[in-house]
């Protein structure tokens, strides 16, 4: 029986994807192996969206076929992102590659592992533009290592940011259907996931495409109808297509966090004029305000990219004013990188790499110190938190509804139950932090 062995890498919708072809791979009895050291074939889900990423992904991919080289593995398939962008390069500048598949071509990674199994290589299955959307099978696996999942409800994107290529590689954006999510995330709680992270280059656009009107206030209120104590968390918003509908019924549906990820990448109008953001600086400005005024208590998380072509100081001072009075809760911040094919590596003025990591350093820094304090300003407050591991010395790594994985802290829990499983939602108050992550006990 060949086995396979996953290196996913990139964002958590490359995650989704990964676990689709995990589980095509399992219900055509194809076995997965514990990690790609112990596999017959490697395959590697690759990231293009910006520089850094494609290093990463083009690493992994060489250290994958070294070790196909000295016999640790018979083939090398690779996925994702970087071949839909890049196909013809790297087939020409890859030949130890056996075999590459694009975005729209997930459901048959089962046919192309027998075929490099067997020997066959040279194989390029891609189309020019990405299209599918894909419903996971019943059996989904889940590769998070945790009791929560990343639900994705649509493919693609329709903005033309300056500085984004994710539209020439995902294709235009399109829902998933209503009653196809709700079944998946009804299969997910029957498996014991607790928190479910909906996902899409742009959540708050979902339904936006569809002709029977549906959007996401309706989603969130069907799926708070499932019933029972889990948490529905969402990331990848836009401050343009946020809707007092959309706060209201995030305030309505209990299983809702009272928390929203909405990248908004500057704050300054000729900077997000220049970045093609829809919306510009006043729904940038707008949305902070507006979300803590009808959904109290809101965990607001950002991203911002600094370094943008033209951007000047006194431009970057604006943002950083801007965030230092808004104290977001949580904040990303990238270096710009031009990306060839979008508009920004065109345009005049380019901020020099080193430039741009200084004001990357900047804001992170303006950042911590509000992060910080609002950290330490939790001792003595009541909350729930999600169990994920336990850890040494019998604490656990757990989460609050303010707390999203991978990108946020996390809060460690002292007393928890000997007999507690990863899963339970129990009740804590927070003793202290520790940078961006959080102490707490159990709460009777």
């Amino acid at each position: 029986m060949l086995s396979v062995g996953f290196i996913s890498l990139g964002c958590a919708k490359n995650l989704v994807d990964s676990e689709h072809m995990a589980s095509v791979l399992r219900a055509e009895g194809i076995s997965l192996a514990r990690s790609p050291e112990e596999a017959d074939v490697i395959l590697v889900n690759t990231c293009g969206f910006i520089g850094d990423a494609k290093e990463e992904s083009v690493d992994a991919i060489l250290r994958a076929c070294q070790l196909k080289q000295s016999g640790g593995c018979r083939a090398v398939i690779v996925a994702g992102c970087l071949i839909q962008r890049y196909q013809a390069e790297l087939q020409r500048a890859m030949p130890e590659v056996d075999a590459f598949i694009g975005l729209d071509q997930l459901a048959e990674i089962g046919r192309v592992v027998l075929k490099v199994g067997q020997g066959e290589s040279g194989i390029l299955k891609v189309s020019a533009v990405s299209r599918k959307v894909f419903s996971p099978l019943p059996s989904r696996i889940i590769l998070t290592g945790g009791p929560f999942a990343y639900l994705k409800i649509a493919e693609g994107c329709n903005h033309r940011c300056a500085f984004c290529a994710i539209p020439a590689i995902r294709g235009r954006y399109r829902s998933r259907g209503m009653d196809d999510i709700v079944k998946e995330a009804e299969t997910l709680l029957g498996q014991g996931i607790r928190e479910l992270n909906l996902i899409s280059q742009d959540t708050t656009r979902y339904g936006h495409d569809r002709r029977d009107g549906a959007g996401l206030p309706e989603l969130l209120r069907r799926l708070g109808k499932l019933g029972g104590n889990f948490w529905i968390r969402l990331l990848y918003g836009h401050p343009a297509y946020l809707s007092d509908e959309l706060l209201d019924t995030m305030g309505e549906v209990s299983q809702v966090c009272r928390y929203l990820d909405i990248p908004i990448q500057h704050a300054q109008a000729d900077v997000l004029r220049a970045m093609i953001r829809p919306g510009g600086v006043e729904a940038v400005r707008q949305f902070p305000a507006r979300a803590r005024a009808r959904l109290p208590g809101v965990v607001l998380r950002t991203t911002c990219l600094v370094g943008f072509p033209g951007e000047t100081t006194a431009q970057f001072n604006e943002l950083v004013r801007f965030v230092r009075e808004t104290e977001f809760d949580h904040l990303g911040v990238f270096a710009y990188s031009p990306e060839e094919s979008t508009a920004a590596a065109k345009l005049p003025h380019q901020v020099t790499s080193a430039t741009a990591q200084r004001r990357r350093d900047k804001l992170m820094a303006v950042q911590q110190e509000s992060a910080f304090r609002k950290a330490r300003e939790q001792r003595g407050r009541e909350d729930e938190a999600l169990l994920i591991r336990l850890l040494p010395n019998q604490l656990w790594e757990a989460r609050s509804r303010g707390q999203a994985p991978e990108v946020d802290g996390i809060t460690q829990v002292m007393g928890v139950s000997a007999n507690a499983k990863p899963g339970t939602l129990v009740k804590i108050q927070y003793t202290g932090a520790t940078g961006y992550d959080l102490k707490a006990q159990i709460h009777a």
